[in-house]
């Protein structure tokens, strides 16, 4: 699927998204000096929403990128070309930053080789991880947290890695050997940010997005599982805002950033969705076994949900005490249903979620099971 397009993000996520630091009140409080801050990447998904919060705070934005993705976004900006992958880093000789925000880094010799280059005249450099460095995510339930073993991958795997495609079979030793290149470069000048699913406006996934298109789309929905089960995510403003804060405030280290202050139920966030539609919608919540008998798999099927025995918990505590807040999860669901009905119209998703026939099969074979009380048949 390609990425959004520059109509999009100027109309519908500006909308919904860039006036959000103002509401919330956590942007409000300006540095004491504006800072130049350069971002590797910034024209895709998660780098737009940073790059407005900068901007709506004073700072002075430089994009480094390929050209590739979004190009027309921000014609204000100074854009600077190059490519991580082949070490085209040439643009970048010579410029002096205050921060260094890295939203595309996937191979540790492209995050080593960037961080080296401004390890003398930048003060922060930030990295954008994620939760899937912890070797144990999604494996049992349990709660982890930044001091949990990170997974690792060996060099002569590292050493083949030429290409984001390539490192995707590692995402997460990969990403764990990026923190460590960046650390090792500017060691106490860089912030970790370990997020989970980044939903939101923008969001081209479907991860999340798929559940406020279909609740919207009306009708009785396939809820999978225990209603009460714990979520987690992060809205992408939330998570830039946060972003902007630990350069503002200089908070270095690992933090985890993902959802909430408080627990979140996958019942929660489907309410939340009805609550944006005015489409009468019945939730039929359908247990798991009964979703493994029938081949309905979990998280890109059944976008959030993630079967009891694979739950794991990532704690945030350290990222909130340090400043991280969220938004409610309403204003998540009804600004992603908005940016997705101009984005996307009534085009089909074709990565996540159940076919419209085959969610409907199930959910006759949940109901006719339910009445007789026998076993029910597999449904193909």
């Amino acid at each position: 699927m390609s990425g959004p397009t520059r109509r999009s993000f100027l109309s519908s996520m500006a909308a919904a998204g860039a006036l959000a630091p103002l509401a919330r009140g956590a942007a409000t409080l300006r540095p004491a000096r504006a800072k130049k801050i350069l971002v590797l990447g910034g024209t895709g998904f998660l780098g737009p929403h940073f790059v407005r919060a900068a901007l709506a705070n004073g700072h002075t934005v430089t994009l480094f990128h390929r050209g590739k993705t979004n190009p027309g976004l921000f014609p204000d900006l100074e854009h600077l070309h190059g490519d991580r992958d082949t070490g085209d880093l040439a643009s970048l000789q010579g410029r002096t930053f205050d921060a260094v925000v890295d939203t595309s880094g996937y191979v540790p010799a492209h995050v080593e080789a960037t961080a080296k280059l401004f390890a003398g005249s930048c003060e922060h450099y930030q990295f954008v991880s994620t939760i899937s460095v912890y070797g144990s995510f999604g494996q049992r339930p349990d709660t982890i947290d930044e001091a949990t073993p990170v997974a690792t991958v060996e060099d002569d795997k590292v050493e083949k890695v030429n290409a984001i495609a390539q490192a995707m079979p590692f995402y997460g030793p990969l990403k764990a050997r990026c923190e460590a290149a960046a650390e090792a470069a500017m060691p106490g000048k860089v912030s970790t940010l370990r997020p989970g699913l980044i939903v939101g406006p923008g969001d081209t996934s479907d991860r999340f997005t798929w559940w406020p298109v279909r609740i919207d789309k009306g009708g009785e929905v396939l809820a999978p599982g225990d209603a009460d089960a714990q979520v987690q995510f992060v809205d992408a403003r939330d998570l830039a805002e946060f972003m902007l804060h630990c350069i503002e405030r200089k908070v270095t280290g690992v933090h985890n950033v993902n959802g909430f202050a408080g627990r979140m139920s996958m019942g929660d966030v489907l309410s939340a969705c009805k609550c944006a539609t005015s489409s009468a919608v019945t939730l039929s919540w359908v247990d798991e076994e009964f979703l493994a008998e029938n081949d309905v798999r979990p998280w890109m099927q059944m976008p959030l949900w993630i079967p009891r025995d694979a739950r794991t918990i990532v704690d945030n505590s350290k990222a909130i005490a340090a400043g991280l807040q969220f938004r409610p999860v309403g204003d998540t669901v009804r600004d992603t249903l908005q940016w997705a009905k101009s984005e996307r119209g009534d085009k089909p998703f074709g990565r996540t979620g159940l076919p419209p026939e085959r969610e409907a099969a199930v959910l006759a074979k949940w109901h006719a099971a339910a009445k007789s009380g026998a076993e029910p048949a597999a449904v193909r």
